[in-house]
């Protein structure tokens, strides 16, 4: 595990092994036992959005099992035939559910500052070297809600405002896509949920917070500097590929998945609004896999989980020089999540570690990579309080980390050719609406003010002139205030 001189980093080793024998531990221990919304799903409840989340997005236990129900849970079936209120999941629906067609939608607007000014050459006229203000940084349009009995769907569309540089291709693209059918049975005697997801993007389909497409922070600027490395499973193909899984859901404990991705062909990725000069095409089919045992007592529920990614890939259309060949990505991740529901408020403590092997002899070939073999770690780590039914106090604290090889060319724009990056998050957020102040005219309207701010101690493989050119780590800290609106 390659480091700057004088840095020490946890062994990865050590943690491997015991999640592991974690995992495994508590999964033989499996017995029998009394086991922000979007507002299109409250409508569709009649639950309010503090049922399935903590804070947006995210969920309570109760909201990962309307996640892993496939969004069915409150579908308009004939009245003869409901069922509402009987079962465990929906015992707590206090009103009929709205028939309305499942439509939300979400706005944010920002403010960011960045310790030094940034490079406006060949940004769009409007953007400053700071403190810039964006009416709209993001906009959604959600179809949130159960299809039929058994089948639903999150699916996002996207609009994206200009960062700094040249235009983007594409402004509107698709976003997140999560299409589910999902049914019940019981297996060796204990209650299973079992299902199909179609989706875009491997951890997007996910319950916990711990993986990457639903991680923290949830709201990131868009005119500000981030580390240059990152593993492929962490949003590396977000909306460039398509897969199918497989899950179950065994006795409200175990949860087992696989899948198996593939990459949109180009012409799809552009009419979908993703540009695939630099998608990375996956040769044949990527598997995916996720284990996760939750435990609940009390007031208190644990998760422990582990999750997988093996993808062999050619060169992006940009990088593509026939006849060099396949890359080849394995990436293992170790999360684990802790909740605490208490009178009015919830702690939530959660952990993950990504471990990406990289067989690079493609790029090597292209002269894009000067290691044939290369290793990209990255932990993280969040606390969060959230105080309020009417209205919620938002507490929340991170630290991430990312280190691995060093390499000359595929670093070269870092003095030390090192990926590594560290620092800490800081935010504070305040949701408007709860369970009995919200709008009397638009009842599932929910807006969240949120300051947040970003320190590095480290930035693309060093503290202090990181890019040779006298930057420092600290110079890309960011301060970011935002309003992030939904109905």
């Amino acid at each position: 595990m390659p480091r700057e001189a004088g840095s020490r980093g946890f062994d990865p080793a050590r943690l491997l092994v015991a999640a592991a024998i974690l995992i495994a531990t508590v999964a033989a221990s499996l017995v029998p036992e009394q086991a922000f919304a979007l507002p299109s799903y409250a409508r569709q409840t009649g639950l309010g959005c503090g049922m399935c989340h903590t804070e947006f997005p995210q969920l309570t236990p109760f909201g990962r099992r309307f996640k892993i129900l496939g969004y069915t849970l409150g579908y308009s079936v004939p009245e003869d035939k409901r069922v509402l209120g009987t079962t465990p999941y929906e015992k707590n629906i206090q009103r009929p559910p709205d028939a309305t067609l499942p439509l939300s939608v979400q706005a944010i607007t920002s403010f960011t500052h960045t310790a030094m000014n940034m490079n406006t050459a060949g940004s769009a006229p409007y953007l400053k070297p700071n403190n810039n203000i964006e009416p709209v940084q993001t906009a959604s349009i959600f179809y949130g809600g159960a299809i039929s009995e058994h089948i639903g769907a999150y699916a996002q569309f996207t609009y994206n405002a200009q960062p700094f540089g040249p235009p983007l291709p594409h402004q509107y693209t698709w976003d997140n896509l999560d299409v589910r059918y999902a049914n019940t049975t019981t297996i060796a005697g204990m209650p299973a949920v079992y299902g199909l997801t179609l989706n875009n993007n491997p951890t997007v389909q996910d319950p916990w917070n711990s993986t990457p497409a639903w991680g923290y922070p949830f709201v990131q600027t868009n005119l500000a500097n981030t580390p240059g490395a990152k593993t492929l499973i962490d949003q590396g193909f977000a909306a460039q590929v398509l897969g199918l899984g497989a899950y179950t859901f065994i006795n409200d404990q175990l949860y087992l998945e696989v899948a198996g991705y593939q990459t949109l062909n180009p012409g799809a990725l552009n009419s979908l609004g993703v540009s695939p000069l630099n998608t990375q095409p996956i040769k044949g089919v990527a598997p995916y896999f996720r284990a996760a045992y939750e435990k609940q007592w009390g007031r208190h529920i644990l998760e422990i989980g582990t999750f997988g990614f093996f993808a062999e890939t050619g060169l992006s259309i940009a990088n593509f020089v026939p006849g060099l060949g396949t890359n080849r990505f394995t990436d293992i991740g170790f999360d684990s999540q802790y909740q605490y529901q208490g009178d009015g408020y919830w702690v939530t403590l959660r952990a993950t570690y990504l471990h990406e092997k990289q067989n690079l002899p493609a790029s090597v070939a292209a002269g894009l990579a000067g290691n044939l073999n290369n290793t990209l770690n990255t932990f993280r780590a969040q606390a969060a309080l959230t105080y309020g039914t009417d209205g919620k106090i938002v507490l929340t604290g991170g630290y991430f980390n990312t280190w691995g090889t060093a390499d000359p060319i595929l670093f070269a724009g870092n003095r030390t050719f090192l990926p590594n990056s560290d620092g800490f998050t800081a935010e504070i957020a305040y949701q408007f609406f709860g369970k009995n102040n919200a709008p009397k005219l638009w009842p599932w309207f929910n807006t969240r003010l949120g300051v947040q701010y970003i320190a590095y101690n480290k930035f693309n493989g060093a503290s202090t002139n990181f890019d040779n050119m006298g930057t420092n780590a600290r110079d890309n800290n960011t301060l970011l205030v935002y309003l992030w609106s939904a109905f």
